[in-house]
């Protein structure tokens, strides 16, 4: 299960609006060990495509460095669809590299007419793709 504040949801939610009709990307960090997203960094869509987000390797390498040098680690990697609901694509399974970190998808699309967006967590370990609980709470 995810637990995360309603100040993280609604930032990674302006991110996808802002990003549309491209991909938006980013991590939240927390510290180590906790399991708890408490910084978010939005990332700059390297692919800049409507069908595609690429973190810059550049970008990414000085995240991790910067994340390591404080006793951080990603607890959440998040992304937009753009015109599909929000589930792991292939593309996204395949590039899932981080077995302990939540994959929180958000879909701008108009879907099914479920509202403005959906906001949805996944476990993606070895190309199994579980989906999780979202809590979202004020604060922890």
């Amino acid at each position: 299960m995810l637990t995360i504040t309603q100040a993280l949801v609604d930032q990674i939610v302006a991110h996808a609006r802002q990003d549309h009709p491209d991909e938006a990307c980013g991590v939240i960090a927390g510290p180590e060990g906790t399991g708890r997203p408490e910084r978010f960094i939005p990332m700059l869509n390297a692919a800049m495509s409507p069908t595609f987000y690429e973190f810059d390797s550049g970008d990414l390498l000085k995240l991790y460095r910067e994340m390591d040098d404080r006793d951080e680690e990603p607890v959440v990697v998040y992304h937009s669809h753009t015109s599909t609901e929000a589930h792991p694509s292939r593309t996204d399974i395949n590039l899932a590299s981080e077995p302990n970190a939540h994959y929180v998808l958000v879909s701008t699309a108009d879907t099914d007419g479920l509202g403005d967006f959906q906001f949805r967590s996944f476990r993606i370990v070895d190309g199994v793709v579980t989906e999780e609980e979202v809590t979202v709470v004020e604060a922890y």
